[in-house]
């Protein structure tokens, strides 16, 4: 018997499906066939809502970013908080230690055969994430804790370093070569923002986790 699914049910169902698959199979050894055997439909139907393998890649990171950007704005646009309690904030609710099946995806990216994968998603992080960044900054300017006159791009250039220096996909560094990293990654972000010195030592313990 045919089974008939409303069109954001179906499509969420790919979704759902080709996740599994890249992340046990990996995005490039997976195939637009083997999507259609894992939920029973025919390419017809597949094609009814993504033209490619890619476009259901990107519409998947989209989802996951999107999850994340909506934690930032929640706490970006809480008027109890000072600039720097949402950064914390912000930081501390992208851990993947806060979502175990993010940290479980978030392992899966780095295995060779989602290079692309996680590619992409490292960069719709930044571009969505940064304009969020850049208003919480702009506050803290406002409150005279931090002091530049580029905030959108000292905040593109951190995300960048911190996205590339801590994943565990480009670097496997040991204890204390991380700490060491961490470390002057926090001097950075104080002097590229020109905050008080020992104002994101916090940041430590986020990096470190």
């Amino acid at each position: 018997m045919r089974i008939v699914k409303e069109h954001e049910e179906r499509r969420t169902e790919i979704l759902n499906t080709a996740q599994t698959l890249f992340a046990t199979k990996g995005y490039t050894k997976t195939t637009i066939n083997d999507i259609l055997q894992a939920i029973g439909i025919a390419k017809g139907t597949f094609y009814h809502y993504f033209k490619s393998k890619e476009e259901v890649l990107d519409a998947i990171i989209e989802r996951i970013i999107q999850a994340d950007v909506a934690k930032a704005q929640h706490i970006a646009s809480d008027s109890t908080l000072s600039a720097m309690e949402k950064i914390f904030a912000i930081l501390l609710a992208q851990a993947p230690q806060q979502d175990p099946y993010k940290e479980q995806l978030i392992e899966h990216f780095h295995q060779p055969d989602n290079a692309e994968m996680h590619q992409k998603s490292l960069v719709q992080a930044i571009v969505h994430l940064s304009p969020i960044l850049t208003e919480v900054i702009e506050q803290g300017i406002e409150e005279n804790i931090f002091h530049t006159n580029y905030p959108q791009e000292t905040v593109e250039f951190l995300l960048v370093s911190a996205q590339v220096i801590f994943d565990d996909g480009f670097f496997q560094w040991q204890p204390e070569e991380m700490l060491q990293r961490a470390t002057a990654f926090v001097q950075l972000i104080e002097r590229a923002l020109g905050a008080k010195e020992g104002s994101f030592q916090k940041m430590l313990d986020i990096l470190l986790k």
